[in-house]
């Protein structure tokens, strides 16, 4: 891992090179030898997406990473395309072996699958906890299906404007009570040739990198199987991609763990009600991984 300077009130910059020679970057917050938390975030987000949930983290002695997927945000895009849901689990599993300890992994989505997956099919790796946000093994189509439709629907063309941007991204949020900050959606675009655009690779949405649902969910469910650690799943209330038989699935899988509706949230839930899911994932920690003993 390699790290660049950072003055005392912003994190610093970490990059780590992956199995096919990538650059993937992180912002860490916290004392760098304090228990390693791993953020991953969803698909067409970037490590701006976690609100101040890092910061949290790092004021409980946490040395807290919010990682930029392969072809998203100031991480590399592959030249080859490779974009699959393994190739995720990959990055993480990189992550995790650059820690001094076995990390907490927090993951959203893309994030979450890329957990499950990295957890769940290579024992070496080894986590403190694991803690999906929005995201379990039996996933609602009709939710995903909008997910892609939404990412799609501008990943050429772009906005005119941050306010095109974000009238497109509160429609997606219609449960969201509060306006969408123009600030905060500035860094998940880039603005080049007069126009604004997501700052990830289209090629993250080939068809052959959408795993048949059928195939993925037998997967992830013999990743939260095996994964040998506490796990917590963080849901939306109004999701339309975990919903309660989600979580009642999840817990057929793995009786021991723990599931938290948040009211007022959907599927985006870290940026819906950040201060109630920073408060979940904490009270988890202290529960399971008592952060006191750890950092």
């Amino acid at each position: 891992m390699t790290r660049e300077p950072s003055s005392d009130d912003t994190p610093e910059l970490v990059r780590i090179r992956t199995h096919d020679g990538l650059s993937l970057v992180a912002d860490r917050y916290g004392a760098p030898d304090g228990q390693p938390v791993i953020f991953m975030h969803g698909g067409g987000q970037t490590r701006h997406s976690w609100g101040g949930t890092a910061a949290a983290m790092a004021r409980r002695g946490c040395s807290a990473f919010t990682c930029d997927h392969r072809g998203h945000g100031d991480s590399d895009w592959s030249p080859d395309q490779a974009y699959a849901f393994d190739d995720n689990a990959s990055d993480l599993r990189a992550w995790a072996a650059s820690m001094p300890r076995p990390p907490v992994v927090i993951g959203a989505s893309l994030g979450g699958i890329a957990g499950m997956l990295a957890l769940g099919h290579a024992p070496q790796v080894k986590a403190r906890a694991l803690v999906l946000v929005d995201i379990a093994p039996l996933m609602q189509q009709s939710g995903t299906d909008r997910i892609i439709a939404f990412m799609r629907r501008n990943m050429v063309s772009g906005f005119a404007t941050l306010e095109e941007a974000a009238e497109e991204v509160r429609a997606y949020t219609p449960e969201r009570k509060r306006a969408v900050d123009l600030n905060s959606i500035r860094k998940n675009l880039r603005h080049r040739d007069g126009r604004w655009y997501w700052h990830w690779d289209p090629a993250c949405l080939k068809d052959e990198d959408i795993e048949d649902m059928t195939s993925l969910h037998d997967r992830l469910c013999a990743g939260v199987q095996a994964a040998d650690c506490p796990i917590l799943l963080v849901r939306g209330r109004h999701s339309d991609v975990a919903s309660p038989a989600s979580a009642e699935h999840l817990l057929s899988l793995r009786p021991d763990a723990v599931c938290v509706d948040v009211s007022g949230a959907g599927h985006m839930v870290a940026g819906d009600r950040n201060d109630i899911f920073t408060d979940a994932v904490l009270d988890f920690l202290q529960n399971h991984v008592p952060l006191t003993q750890v950092a």
